[in-house]
């Protein structure tokens, strides 16, 4: 690649105008992408998918000035790529089958609102050659491969005996159309064990089977017969040889309608999941050039031997006993993982495909193909790692990706606030990273992985942490059993007490963190004024605290969300005592543990949740996301590398020595049935009811704050409020009536 197109690509981030410059440098010709083609150029495009890769394809549309379709089901109806959209169609009820698995309504939409093409994306009808000769039944333009290329790699056996006529090297196995069980073992025999069982279409490792032994096929056959029977409606089985020490590398491709096909080099995706990917990288780690160039010869005669256009995956099984490379399959589409191909060669996949499909030839030859530095793709899920890498749902209370740059991409289909739904895969997001070499993009990876803030459903950002840092993967020995034959390493037993010690110190100390970020906001937020007269700031934060020579001391409990272990929860009393200097000197009360550490903490409110803090001599930056989730507050806190959840179950409390001068009129009044009075000076900052309204039972009236620590008061029982004439922003000293209940039950604090 020139030096210029080098410093353009680097200049400017990705997706910008400097890309099209790009594409012009590394052409041997401005007449590659002839704009002046006969072909009724694309103008307006549906995009049949959802999620991170419909904003991605409509981000790439947008900056060639093509206008964009989205469509969505009822769970998506306010979602990102909605929004990214120029015009959005509604096409049904949330479940897959019934809207983007609907072939006929996303073309129906795509006719109603004059879209000359569709992009099918990845996943849902992306290798569905029934919707794509559908798409094109209509007259309208299908964004991918011809719909025989389809039909035939979609069938793996018919695949891979097309691929063994091309001359694409093969694993051993059994690739016919005979599946009768007796036939099927005796060709299982003949492979030698262990066989992989695996169906003849669908993918992401359903029905896929494992078999050690002869006694063992009879079973495994019919399991994977049922399971791909229950996945994709078709039964049919093949058989192979099982590589023990496999890699999982696969070549990017693309070829136009003029028969020109090149590669654009190979991405390793071993480090896999349930057969899924979850760190792709590319250029694959420790292989040579001459691999490198005999891979890329393999993909490209692949694709020729079915008349491949557009974008596609050649998948390769490489034997790393052996170094041999066998073929795996094709995806006929865009895949997951194309970002980090995108890096690597300073390319736009998604506008190659548009001009492919426009009737253009490819904009360079291969020899014109850049191999620039090193790229990594780390995807972000929603799910519980210690149950497995079972998917999870919720909703992003707090969602804050690591800034973007021409170095960092972030590529998401969702914002704060957005519902991680059970219909769909529980990607988050994908974070792609570039550096001039392997060792400069995992640096790169890690401080990323780091930053990158998720609340509300649990994630596997530590455990990818865990693999980025381990010392097998940053020498890139990766292979696809990497999770499992490393488990010892990337799972917390937590039956092991130094490994859980040190887990239980290092949210003991994020818990000290909290506490003095949470006051010191409070602190700041006084100071400003917002919600009343100075005067009348809490003693808590006057100079010097309470009274001469005295520091006032509370207490508070949090309960640590161990991910490691969801069998329990460790509750954490720690004691917080505001001194004169402002600064915050901080004592675990556990019963049982050594509680004669103090840690003195200064902590400096930066805004937006964001917080400079010291402690024992070392300065670090704190970040802090707080929500209420089910009337119980939720505290996450990142430092460091470290990321904890922390649940504030009690509100704190007047130590006993303050206990006898500032006990509540509330403790030792009798008021009648339903009277509500202030447990404890502090601020009213939200009044969620009116006066006269009719309350349920544990329905919150007000927020009462006090020291950062939110009160929630609400209903024990059902009834009308009555004397409520506090407002948001007011003080209220302690015992002072606050409103009550006719026909009610006591008020409780929470």
């Amino acid at each position: 690649m020139s030096l210029m197109a080098s410093i353009l690509r680097r200049k400017f981030p990705y997706g910008h105008a400097p890309v099209f410059l790009q594409i012009r440098l590394l052409s041997s010709s401005t007449s590659h992408f002839d704009t002046t083609s006969r072909q009724q150029r694309i103008e307006k495009i549906l995009v049949a998918n959802r999620g991170e890769i419909a904003c991605r394809i409509m981000r790439t549309a947008k900056r060639l000035g093509i206008r964009t379709v989205a469509v969505y089901s009822d769970a998506d109806q306010d979602s990102l790529h909605v929004k990214s959209a120029d015009e959005a169609v509604r096409i049904g009820p949330p479940p897959a089958r019934l809207s983007y698995l609907n072939g006929p309504s996303i073309v129906k939409a795509a006719i109603r609102t004059g879209a000359q093409a569709i992009h099918p994306g990845y996943g849902f009808l992306s290798e569905s050659s029934e919707f794509a000769q559908l798409v094109e039944d209509k007259g309208l333009t299908f964004i991918g491969p011809p719909v025989s290329a389809i039909r035939d790699m979609g069938d793996k056996s018919a695949s891979k005996r097309i691929m063994g006529a091309a001359g694409v090297p093969l694993v051993p196995g059994y690739h016919g159309s005979e599946q009768d069980m007796e036939i099927m073992r005796s060709e299982a025999d003949k492979i030698g064990y262990p066989i992989l069982i695996k169906p003849t279409h669908g993918g992401g490792g359903k029905g896929m089977r494992i078999v050690q032994s002869h006694v063992d096929f009879i079973d495994s056959f019919l399991g994977a017969q049922r399971e791909a029977a229950a996945s994709f409606g078709i039964n049919t089985i093949l058989l192979e040889k099982y590589i023990t020490q496999p890699r999982h590398i696969e070549v990017q491709i693309f070829g136009d309608k003029f028969g020109n096909v090149l590669h654009l080099y190979e991405r390793d995706c071993s480090v896999q999941r349930r057969h899924q990917k979850i760190i792709e990288e590319a250029p694959a780690p420790c292989v040579t050039d001459k691999f490198r160039s005999q891979l890329g010869q393999a993909a490209v005669s692949a694709a020729k031997a079915v008349g491949y256009h557009n974008a596609g995956t050649v998948e390769f099984i490489v034997d790393t006993t052996t170094g041999q490379f066998y073929f795996m399959e094709m995806n006929t589409r865009l895949q997951v993982e194309h970002p980090v191909t995108e890096m690597i060669v300073g390319q736009d996949l998604v506008e190659w495909q548009i001009r492919v499909a426009n009737g253009e030839p490819l904009p360079i030859s291969q020899v014109q193909v850049p191999l620039s530095g090193h790229a990594f793709e780390a995807r972000i899920y929603a799910e519980n790692v210690p149950k497995g890498f079972l998917p999870a749902t919720g909703v992003l209370h707090h969602f804050h990706p690591v800034p973007v740059s021409s170095t960092v991409r972030v590529e998401t289909g969702v914002e704060q606030g957005d519902i991680v739904s059970m219909h769909y895969d529980p990607m988050i997001a994908k974070l792609v990273v570039w550096g001039e070499n392997r060792a400069a993009a995992l640096v790169k990876l890690k401080d990323c992985l780091s930053k990158f803030q998720v609340a509300g459903v649990p994630t596997n950002i530590n455990f990818l942490q865990r693999l980025a840092n381990h010392k097998a993967f940053e020498e890139g020995n990766v292979e696809t059993h990497f999770i499992e034959h490393h488990k010892d390493d990337l799972f917390v037993d937590p039956n092991n007490e130094v490994i859980s010690k040190d887990a239980y110190d290092a949210a003991r100390l994020s818990a000290k963190l909290v506490i003095a970020c949470l006051c010191e906001k409070e602190c700041c937020v006084l100071k400003e004024n917002r919600f009343g007269d100075p005067s009348i700031r809490p003693i808590w934060y006057t100079h010097p605290p309470f009274r001469v020579n005295h520091h006032a001391q509370s207490t508070m409990e949090l309960e640590w969300e161990n991910e490691y272990d969801h069998s329990s929860s460790k509750s954490l009393m720690l004691s917080i005592t505001y001194k004169p200097d402002g600064n915050y000197a901080i004592q675990n009360l556990q019963i049982g543990e050594n509680n004669t550490h103090i840690l003195e903490v200064k902590a400096s409110y930066l805004g937006n949740n964001s917080f400079r803090v010291e402690a024992d001599g070392v300065t670090i930056h704190v970040c802090l996301a707080v929500y209420t989730k089910d009337q119980i507050k939720h505290i996450h806190i990142w430092h460091g590398p470290h990321h904890h959840h922390f649940r504030q179950k009690l509100a704190l409390e007047l130590s006993d020595e303050d206990e006898t001068l500032h006990k509540t009129s509330f403790e030792t009044k009798s008021y009648p049935p339903g009277t509500v009075v202030a447990p404890m000076a502090g601020l009213v900052v939200k009044v969620l009811v009116e006066d006269g309204a009719k309350v349920e039972e544990g329905q919150p009236v007000l927020v009462l704050e006090a020291m950062k620590m939110e009160h929630v008061v609400k209903a024990t029982s059902s009834g009308f409020v009555q004397g409520l004439k506090v407002s948001a922003g007011q003080q209220v000293s302690d015992g002072s009536v606050l409103f009550k209940v006719k026909n009610s039950g006591l008020f409780e604090f929470e």
